[in-house]
């Protein structure tokens, strides 16, 4: 399903950004070519989500907020340099799901996108397209995980190991669920191989710092933790 973000940003840096980085991930960035009249384009567009800036031309993106929200229920998240409390409060007010203070990282943006598509369309029943864990992004297009400046690159077994254990949110996976949701077929795999697999996962994990929070649990099998 082909999605369209609506960046109402007029910031022509930060649009292009926005819409090199979203592209890469196939969504359609578009924007208003009047922001005297942003409405007009929403309505053209029918976006699936709407990126909004607080400072802009003649109104700001509260008005135009309260506008879309008069006759649309489209995920909004605020995007803006301004910290003070009463900004995000005011945005929460009207509507907005989200509020996103520049700079940014495009990664911690790209997570929240995803996250708020899959809650409002049913997006990606699949598996994600990045997870965010322990201040990590797990890019699962392309097998890697970064924090900071440092990326991982992992195996298929390893990425997939890491995906399945993040995903169970602080619950135990047991060897056996593992070992079935990554060979599909248990004759052609034994423990030894699973416990490979994880004991490089944690080497690769230890360059970000991250070694520790794949915990195992005697008798029972693998979590992934929150440190």
């Amino acid at each position: 399903m082909d999605m369209t973000i609506f960046v109402v940003e007029d910031d022509k840096a930060i649009f292009d950004s926005l819409k090199e980085r979203l592209g890469q991930w196939s969504f359609n960035v578009t924007g208003p070519n009047d922001f005297h009249d942003v409405m007009v384009d929403f309505i053209n567009e029918k976006p699936h989500l709407v990126i909004m800036d607080i400072q802009l031309p003649s109104y700001d993106g509260f008005h135009w907020c309260r506008e879309i929200r008069a006759i649309s229920k489209v995920p909004i998240i605020f995007l803006s340099s301004r910290d003070h409390p009463m900004d995000m409060v005011m945005a929460m007010n009207m509507g907005a799901d989200d509020y996103v203070q520049k700079p940014f990282h495009s990664d911690v943006l790209l997570a929240k996108i995803q996250a708020l598509l899959r809650r409002t369309y049913a997006y990606g029943e699949e598996a994600p397209d990045v997870l965010e864990w322990n201040g990590a992004m797990i890019d699962m297009k392309r097998g890697v995980i970064r924090l900071g400046g440092n990326e991982v690159e992992l195996t298929k077994n390893e990425f997939f190991i890491l995906a399945v254990l993040v995903q169970s949110n602080d619950e135990i996976v047991s060897r056996d669920e593992l070992i079935r949701k990554l060979w599909d077929d248990e004759r052609f795999v034994n423990d030894n191989t699973l416990t490979v697999n994880v004991t490089r996962l944690r080497q690769k994990l230890t360059e970000l710092g991250l070694g520790e929070a794949i915990v195992t649990k005697k008798g029972l099998g693998y979590m992934a933790t929150t440190l």
